[in-house]
């Protein structure tokens, strides 16, 4: 449960004096039908807020500030309840202007992808600008830094660097346990992060674990999950007392699969998040939104749904303060035109209407890991494979999913070096230590083979690469694949496109080479260009730069590729 803070009695006197229409409430909300999320039902009420509290519904109000909302409906605040705000490839002040206007009032971040980069230095980023910011963002420390043992981190956490952050009344408690192989053979480093914060809530990544193995990761206090991809896993985790957050990603689409388990029944057990969502696609879909009218349109209960998204997300993580349009609620309130099409309309977020003036005045917080991409540049001859006698083993991109497989296939070669093949779709995939941590002169680096992404010509890279964000490279040519990484070196990380030696289209991101300075607008046009110039090379995955952010996830099954090699997930060790 997280801590509130202290409200001062004469604050509570405003609040009694306004709920009991003694005095004019701050602001009223009128002419809106307000969903009852007991029974579904659209009732005629006015709303009155007194400062960032909700004190009086089903009753008529006068204020001091009148909200005209006729022909509106109003409901909770949507919570998203696991993201990494690094995935939007914005800083979370700019974050919260792209998703605010969408309805997402609270937001359960896990900087686990800064973190990776800067340690410690992650948390103070954004506990700053979670204090500076309108929604409500709060933090689950991340668990897992570095994420394995299979690849090079800029940084190292243990149970004792967590601890002092512990008590910050923005943190929830401890983020997502990757580690489930370390959980289930009780490390001591697993278990000393999950003894420490044993009386406080724990976020799970448990991938297609079932069956004993995940009654043993249960055991250990974990009580949530993401990384469910289909219905039948989700029932066994949901009748094992866990509960599933519904994900729907740019890259991770798993709300259609899991659309048949929304119910009244089943809703306090069940949450939506987006874990990694970029803004082109919230700028083209949505976000929370776009899950909710998803999942109606797909035949979803509208009651469960909107209970989902706010109400059973709220509750779910010891946030009872919200989730809920009544009387001693947090005034977070999205005013939708229509239920069915979740048309956001007006937001109120802590008491207050989301407009550009809302954050005009907000505390500037400094952007912080500038100068993190760290080696040297590469030459195409670093991108040379040794040929293998008989088949060599091939990552099988899944489009629409991070799980990938693991292909083998007979690839071509010349001078004793094994070559692409595009007949195969079978391109190259090099990942670069990118922290300054190889002890060597260049740095450490594997390069693979990749099947999925149907490019004809060229390279693109980033040095967004989960988990540990080292640069990650796919191409048909080497001097491509070496153009593209030198221009990610040059420009402190991000994302580059290259046809030949020319760099045709980039997007800088210099925080910790995971985020863009600039406003999400600008972000959101430089993708869509980068995207024309990954579809002119012949790709053909609509979101290629995230997907091939998550070639270097050796969490997710089945084959990965890190700076010290192919990564077989299953059996948790390099091929």
């Amino acid at each position: 449960m997280t801590r509130a803070a202290t409200v001062s009695s004469q604050t509570l006197a405003r609040r009694i004096a306004q709920g009991h229409g003694e005095e004019p409430a701050d602001v009223v909300i009128k002419g809106a039908k307000l969903l009852d999320l007991i029974t579904g039902g659209l009732v005629d009420s006015d709303i009155a807020l007194c400062g960032d509290t909700i004190v009086g519904t089903h009753g008529r109000y006068e204020g001091k500030r009148i909200i005209d909302a006729s022909g509106l409906v109003a409901v909770p605040g949507f919570i998203d309840t696991h993201l990494h705000i690094e995935s939007s490839l914005v800083t979370p002040l700019e974050f919260e202007r792209c998703v605010l206007p969408h309805g997402v009032t609270t937001a359960i971040c896990d900087p686990h992808e800064i973190a990776n980069v800067l340690g410690s230095d992650a948390f103070r980023y954004f506990l700053a600008c979670a204090e500076a910011m309108r929604m409500d963002l709060r933090i689950n420390l991340s668990s897992c830094v570095p994420a394995t043992h299979l690849e090079t981190a800029g940084a190292r956490l243990e149970a004792a660097d967590l601890v002092p952050f512990m008590d910050h009344a923005k943190v929830i408690g401890l983020a997502e346990f990757m580690n489930f192989p370390g959980v289930i053979h009780r490390d001591p480093a697993c278990l000393d992060k999950l003894e420490a914060f044993s009386h406080r809530h724990i976020d799970g990544h448990a991938p297609l674990v079932r069956g004993m193995d995940l009654n043993a990761y249960l055991a250990a206090g974990i009580r949530t999950d993401h990384e469910t991809t289909t219905a039948e896993e989700a029932r066994e985790k949901l009748a094992k007392g866990m509960t599933v957050l519904i994900r729907e990603g740019s890259v991770s689409k798993d709300l259609e699969a899991l659309i048949p388990l929304i119910s009244r029944d089943a809703s306090p057990f069940l949450a939506f998040c987006t874990d990694d969502r970029n803004p082109l696609d919230i700028g083209e879909e949505g976000h929370l939104d776009y899950m909710i009218r998803t999942a109606i349109a797909r035949g979803a209960d509208m009651l469960a749904t909107y209970r989902i998204a706010s109400h059973s997300a709220a509750r779910n993580f010891g946030l009872f303060d919200r989730g809920f349009i009544g009387p001693g609620k947090r005034a977070d309130i999205v005013l939708v035109e229509d239920l069915a099409a979740c048309s956001v309309k007006q937001v109120i977020a802590g008491g207050r209407l989301v407009e550009e003036a809302l954050f005009t005045d907000r505390t500037a917080v400094a952007a912080v890991g500038h100068g993190s991409v760290k080696c040297r540049p590469v030459t195409p001859e670093a991108f040379r494979v040794k040929a293998r006698d008989g088949e060599t083993p091939v990552i099988g991109v899944v489009p629409g999913r991070i799980i990938t497989e693991r292909l083998a296939m007979a690839l071509p070669s010349r001078d004793g070096d094994a070559l692409p093949d595009l007949g195969q779709d079978a391109i190259k995939v090099s990942v670069i230590e990118r922290h300054g941590k190889s002890d060597g002169p260049a740095a450490d680096m594997a390069t693979g083979f990749v099947h999925g992404f149907g490019m004809k010509r060229g390279a693109i890279a980033s040095s967004v690469g989960h988990d540990s964000h080292n640069l990650c490279v796919v191409g048909v040519d080497d001097v491509a694949m070496a153009a593209a990484v030198n221009r990610l070196i040059a420009i402190g990380g991000g994302f580059a496109v290259a046809d030949g030696e020319r760099v045709v289209a980039e997007l800088a991101l210099p925080v910790a080479g995971l985020m863009s300075e600039q406003p999400f607008e600008t972000v959101r046009h430089d993708l869509e260009t980068l995207r024309a110039a990954a579809k002119a090379l012949g790709v053909v995955l609509a979101e290629p730069f995230l997907q091939v952010a998550f070639l270097t996830l050796p969490v997710i099954p089945h084959l990965k590729i890190t700076d010290k090699g192919l990564v077989d997930v299953d059996a948790f060790e390099l091929v």
